[in-house]
């Protein structure tokens, strides 16, 4: 029997996923079946994206235009600023970041506030653990200084920024365009 040849055979680009048939078993959640191309974010990615910017808001000189008026709106992380930042100018500085991270940075920092606002704690507790310094790669507030400074056990503070993101991600993943806009900046 003759083989079948197409005369154009279709082009594969390994950039694109191949289509998925089986969309309607993938969930029974009927929100998640009525976006099917939505990505969904998860804690790992909302941690990186916050670690990143917490490094780059560290990066920004501090001299010139600066980011102030709007890092006021995130009153727990120019405190826990504050605390890192001394008037020492011998201290070597990092590179200013491009502004791609910058604006990454402003779009990360914005998730903060998707954390209810009966929930201040949680935002203080997310808001410190993001800054990263930019000369070590450490964070600044380890979980044991973090739980010296709230009065709780280190276990408990791991807790609650894990519920922190997790409500953070619940939010992400609820609005299908604030995914995507957070998908082009990657």
């Amino acid at each position: 029997m003759p083989q079948l040849r197409l005369a154009n055979p279709p082009a594969t680009d390994p950039r694109v996923a191949p289509p998925r048939f089986d969309r309607h078993r993938t969930s029974r959640n009927p929100a998640a079946a009525a976006s099917p191309t939505s990505p969904q974010i998860d804690a790992e990615t909302i941690i990186a994206r916050l670690e990143e910017a917490g490094h780059t808001l560290l990066c920004l000189p501090r001299t010139g235009p600066t980011t102030a008026l709007r890092q006021t709106r995130h009153q727990y992380v120019a405190e826990a600023l504050e605390a890192f930042t001394t008037p020492d100018t011998t201290r070597a500085s990092p590179s200013t970041p491009p502004p791609i991270r910058i604006t990454r940075m402003d779009q990360a920092l914005a998730w903060i506030p998707l954390i209810p606002p009966d929930r201040l704690v949680l935002r203080r507790i997310v808001g410190c653990r993001c800054l990263v310094s930019p000369l070590t790669g450490r964070h600044l507030f380890s979980w044991r200084r973090l739980a010296r400074l709230l009065g709780a056990d280190h276990k408990a503070i791991q807790r609650w920024h894990a519920t922190g993101i997790d409500l953070i991600a619940t939010s992400l993943n609820r609005d299908a365009a604030l995914v995507r806009a957070w998908d082009r900046l990657r």
